[in-house]
């Protein structure tokens, strides 16, 4: 018993200094407070083969009854989009020796443990490798895809708001650039740059050019009274009265219609506004108020509704950005120092027991067949089966050496 024991002793020191190291490396996140618009299309990403439908149900009800982020985020860790990358990234499947992805990615899973605190949300991921640096980034490949991952599918509401936003203010800008150009054309043609303060100016100049033909015609009247109508003083008066009127003439210009085409101009060469005049006709004005007016106030509600949008569009920024989830990292992943398997001294002598234990029960097994008397039906029966076991077993490597 002792040399079996002293044996089994010396197989199992090998055995346990045979098997190689492995190191864990370990980060403690956590997952962002706030809810995400998005949780629908990272479920539907994190979902793996088989019982997928199942799997999005039991993911979204969880993260509507509370906890969802945590649920989601290691579903997320767990997905094969991480895991895909982190392959490729590290070249996993020839450092494992794995033919197939699906059994690197398989065997990634298997030495990767997440777990989550129920009370506090956060998440403990540990990677275990056989080597110390590369189980540390493979950890950190983990923390960098996941982040990866939940940005590049953010889909919340206000990701939805600022694109729709954003499309809006793009085309309400056209228009607003639209009515400008419009208001400024039919400026432009009609000399009108503000009809109410036009309109104001100039009938308090019609006014002073009517009070001033009045004062001409009464100074007319008394010269005709002392001089003949060939003195020259009463022609320079004529003239004065005529100049005065032709101006009261065409500043109150004609009320002929104005043509529908505002880049036509009317063609009434006493009366009608012209292209080359400063302003527009006394008497047009209240006809050009109308379009002025139309014209003026789809500028400014075009302006309105460009200033509310341009405020909501920096709001919606700003919340989008508020709304990008971004995992925290508590403790982030190290190089681990000790090796977390094999216990060697332990599993020796556990491999020793064991040994001694079989040992042991094999000579009290043998002991007790010993005595048992050679015509005991019991011990003939059991005698045929190992004898037929040991024909099959012997025909069966035959056949083998003889197939080719």
């Amino acid at each position: 018993m002792a040399r079996t024991a002293g044996v089994s002793l010396v197989l199992a020191l090998v055995i346990a200094f045979t098997l190689p190291k492995q190191y864990e490396s370990g980060a403690r996140i956590m997952p962002p407070s706030n809810s995400m618009g998005g949780a629908a299309v990272l479920a539907a990403l994190a979902g793996r083969a088989g019982g997928s439908l199942g799997s999005l149900g039991a993911l979204a009800s969880g993260f509507l009854g509370g906890g969802g982020n945590t649920a989601l985020f290691i579903d997320l860790l767990r997905s094969g989009t991480v895991s895909g990358h982190l392959i490729d990234r590290f070249d996993l499947q020839r450092i494992y020796h794995k033919r197939y992805r699906i059994d690197t990615a398989k065997y990634l899973a298997h030495h990767t443990k997440i777990v989550d605190d129920k009370k506090s949300g956060v998440i403990t991921l540990t990677v275990t490798d056989t080597d110390p640096a590369r189980a540390r980034d493979i950890a950190q490949g983990y923390l960098d895809e996941l982040n990866r991952l939940v940005n590049s599918t953010n889909t919340s509401s206000a990701h939805q708001e600022r694109l729709f936003i954003e499309k809006r203010l793009h085309g309400v800008q056209e228009d607003l650039q639209k009515a400008q150009q419009q208001l400024s054309q039919f400026s432009s043609t009609h000399a009108t740059i503000d009809i109410k303060e036009q309109g104001r100016a100039m009938v308090d100049a019609a006014a002073r050019l009517q009070a001033q033909l009045i004062v001409e015609q009464s100074g007319l009247d008394s010269l005709r009274q002392t001089y003949g109508d060939g003195n020259v003083r009463i022609r320079s008066a004529q003239a004065r009265i005529s100049e005065l009127q032709a101006q009261i003439a065409k500043m109150g210009g004609s009320s002929k219609a104005i043509p529908a085409d505002d880049s036509a101009t009317v063609d009434d060469t006493a009366t009608a506004s012209r292209s080359e005049d400063l302003y527009p006709p006394l008497r047009q004005l209240p006809r050009l108020a109308v379009p002025y007016a139309n014209l003026y106030r789809g500028v400014q509600v075009q302006e309105a509704v460009y200033e509310l949008l341009t405020q909501q569009y920096e709001l919606a920024r700003i919340q989008e950005a508020k709304d990008v989830p971004v995992v925290s990292v508590i403790d982030a992943p190290g190089i681990p120092e000790k090796k977390s398997f094999p216990p060697r001294l332990l599993l020796a002598l556990l491999i020793t027991a064991i040994s001694v234990v079989i040992a042991s029960a094999f000579i009290l097994f043998r002991d007790q067949w010993m005595h048992v008397p050679a015509d005991d039906p019991r011990k003939a029966l059991a005698l045929e089966i190992c004898d037929s076991i040991h024909r099959r077993l012997a025909a069966s490597m035959q056949w083998r050496k003889a197939t080719p």
